[in-house]
């Protein structure tokens, strides 16, 4: 593989999945089907030596059954304010083209897609503060996205719970978990309410996980 990149920046994920998501435990989905939106912004990384610094992407995703049985639906939403160069690269990260098979959620999302969506270059709102589990994605028109942490019923406190993959995975080693909802638009159509929520740093390159 001639590409080479890295990325590391922070990711905040909703799916239809009771909280938990029976996906993070290699398990068969909550309904038997995903849908799912996400968003992020690279802190610091490179695709050829082309910086990506400061950029944020944001994912509409669904699949009438299981992710691993494919025909899934992906529309990617890149930074407006990317050069071409860069939205090129992020383009292909995003999509997974420039991956070893399987070593990115990016790559494994793609693959098992029968419809990647032509990619949007447009405004992206995103805000993270990963260890409170507060979050939001907003690109005009397409989704909206907020996400909090569990509050505890018995308590009324934030209930505080993390994932921990200790030799990772294909996306994170640790993600704080709360509860979040989505509308979107366009393309694919979807509306979720007070389910999965993911809050986590990101740091990959063509080959997976850095540090997993």
């Amino acid at each position: 593989m001639s590409d080479t990149w890295e990325l590391h920046g922070t990711e905040f994920s909703n799916c239809n999945c009771d909280w938990g998501c029976p996906c993070q435990f290699n398990a068969p989905s909550t309904y038997g089907h995903c849908e799912f939106t996400s968003g992020g912004q690279v802190t610091r990384g490179h695709f050829n030596g082309i910086s990506l610094d400061g950029l944020k992407w944001a994912t509409v995703g669904a699949w009438p059954g299981e992710i691993a049985e494919g025909n899934g639906r992906l529309q990617m939403i890149i930074d407006e304010q990317a050069s071409a160069e860069q939205r090129e690269s992020l383009r292909k990260i995003l999509y997974g083209e420039a991956t070893e098979p399987g070593a990115t959620h990016f790559n494994i999302f793609a693959s098992m897609s029968s419809e990647l969506l032509e990619p949007l270059y447009l405004p992206i709102d995103y805000a993270i503060d990963i260890a409170a589990r507060t979050a939001h994605i907003r690109v005009p028109g397409i989704m909206e996205v907020t996400g909090s942490p569990i509050i505890d019923e018995f308590s009324g406190e934030p209930f505080h719970v993390g994932i921990n993959r200790p030799k990772g995975s294909f996306e994170y080693t640790y993600a704080e978990i709360g509860t979040a909802s989505s509308t979107t638009w366009g393309e694919i159509l979807m509306e979720l309410e007070n389910s999965y929520g993911q809050f986590n740093e990101l740091h990959l390159s063509q080959s997976g996980i850095i540090g997993g």
